[in-house]
């Protein structure tokens, strides 16, 4: 088999749960290679890059192995090659998960930080004088 339609090895490789959405996701310019938009009917071979827009992420595969049918995970796997970019960090959420927070957290049960604290709050610059703040001891707090 030297060549296959691109949306059925996208689904035998479980890119996508079925067909149709390969099929959609190809037509829609999600689904490209070298920077072209493709139609699902494209001619795939080995060798070729695919990139892939699910959401946020791309998804980068290298062609390695061409399959007709759906098979396990494992036996996809060895069908392509990741050369994906690392996916982006995951976000740190608060109490009710509705605040994204992107800065030092206070130990909890410290209480409100006191006008002492605020400064020291204010003045830190690195990431290392965070975590010094961040694991002081209740003792210094009375000073």
């Amino acid at each position: 088999m030297e060549k296959l339609r691109i949306d059925k090895w996208l689904w035998a490789v479980r890119v996508y749960k079925t067909r149709t959405l390969a099929t959609n996701a190809c037509n829609s310019g999600r689904v490209k290679i070298k920077d072209e938009r493709i139609k699902a009917s494209r001619k795939l071979g080995v060798g070729e890059v695919v990139s892939i827009r699910k959401g946020p992420l791309t998804i980068i595969y290298k062609v390695e192995k061409l399959i007709e049918k759906r098979v396990s995970a494992t036996l996809a796997a060895e069908c392509f090659i990741d050369q994906s970019p690392p996916a982006p960090p995951k976000p740190i959420f608060g109490k009710n998960d509705s605040v994204f927070f992107d800065f030092p957290v206070r130990k909890r049960g410290t209480g409100r930080p006191t006008k002492k604290d605020r400064r020291k709050i204010d003045e830190l610059q690195t990431d290392e004088e965070v975590d010094e703040f961040l694991d002081y001891d209740e003792d210094d707090s009375s000073d």
